[in-house]
C-alpha cells in the first residue's frame, strides 16, 4: 500500500512508487461565477420551456424561427396548461404545431403547416391556440 502525500502544488503523488501519479486541479473557470449568479440563472431559467434535440432539430430543419415574444408566449402556454392540469398538449402558434410534455417544461416536437396537413396528434389531453 502506498502512503500519499500533498505537495504545494496541490498535486498528489504516492510516495516510495517508481510509477508516480499526479492528478492535476481543476481548471480555473474564467468570468464571473460567484453562487449567488448561478443560483439566480437556474431560477431565470426553472420556468423557461426547454426544447428537446428532436423538436430543435426539427425546428432548424424546417427554417421556422421563434422570437423572443413567441418563446415567452410559449412559455405562458405551458404554464396554464400545467394549471388545467394538461399532461401532453398542442400549441399553435402562427403556422407553427408544438407538442409540449407540461411537466417537464419540454417541447417535443414541432411541425409546420406544410407537414401537418393529414396529420394525427395522439397523446395529447389538450390544446392551446397562440
Amino acid at each position: 500500500m502506498n502512503d500519499f502525500r500533498i505537495n504545494i502544488n496541490k498535486n498528489i503523488m504516492p510516495i516510495g512508487n517508481s510509477n508516480k501519479t499526479e492528478i492535476q486541479d481543476k481548471p480555473k473557470i474564467q468570468g464571473d461565477y460567484s453562487f449567488e449568479k448561478i443560483l439566480k440563472e437556474q431560477i431565470q431559467q426553472q420556468g423557461q420551456t426547454k426544447f428537446s434535440k428532436h423538436a430543435q432539430e426539427r425546428l432548424i430543419s424546417r427554417n421556422v424561427e421563434l422570437t423572443q415574444e413567441d418563446l415567452a408566449k410559449i412559455d405562458n402556454a405551458v404554464e396554464r396548461a400545467s394549471k388545467k392540469g394538461i399532461k401532453d398538449t398542442l400549441i399553435l402558434i402562427g403556422s407553427t404545431a408544438l407538442i409540449a410534455n407540461v411537466k417537464s417544461k419540454t417541447i417535443i416536437t414541432a411541425a409546420t403547416e406544410d407537414t401537418l396537413k393529414d396529420n394525427i396528434f395522439t397523446h395529447i389531453d389538450g390544446a392551446i391556440i397562440l
